[in-house]
């Protein structure tokens, strides 16, 4: 891998980090009861390192962690579906590809095994159980 390669994965880890990082400064700021802005700060490196040890958890099963491997994966090819550099869409891609992951490792791993390997605030791990639990369809 060439050093030109190396440095745009880790702009765009950076970029997409500080996108992050605003839009989740903007939902603090309208709902500080849900979060504070230091989890908020927080949230993208506690949710790499719960991908990362679930990834790892021999206890889970094989086919949860190949589907963390493989996001782990995406997330750090400079290839997506949806290209970075358009705004907003760009990076929307990568949170629904997360949650829909997550959403499969909730319901087969279930939610003792993400606290299990949450690092973060309880705060913070009830917003990323929020973003993967699965959508209630009103009667």
């Amino acid at each position: 891998m060439s050093w030109e390669t190396v440095v745009g994965i880790v702009a765009g880890l950076l970029l997409a980090y500080a996108v992050l990082l605003v839009l989740l400064w903007v939902y603090a700021r309208r709902h500080p009861e849900a979060v504070t802005m230091k989890d908020a700060l927080r949230l993208l490196p506690d949710l790499l390192r719960l991908i990362r040890g679930l990834a790892a958890d021999r206890t889970v099963d094989v086919a949860i962690r190949v589907r963390l491997v493989l996001l782990l994966a995406y997330l750090l090819l400079p290839i997506d579906l949806v290209p970075d550099f358009i705004p907003v869409i760009g990076y929307a891609d990568d949170a629904v590809i997360v949650a829909l992951v997550l959403r499969s490792v909730l319901k087969r791993a279930g939610p003792g095994a993400l606290a299990r390997h949450w690092h973060g605030s309880p705060a913070g791990l009830d917003v990323i159980l929020r973003a993967a639990a699965p959508i209630r369809r009103r009667p």
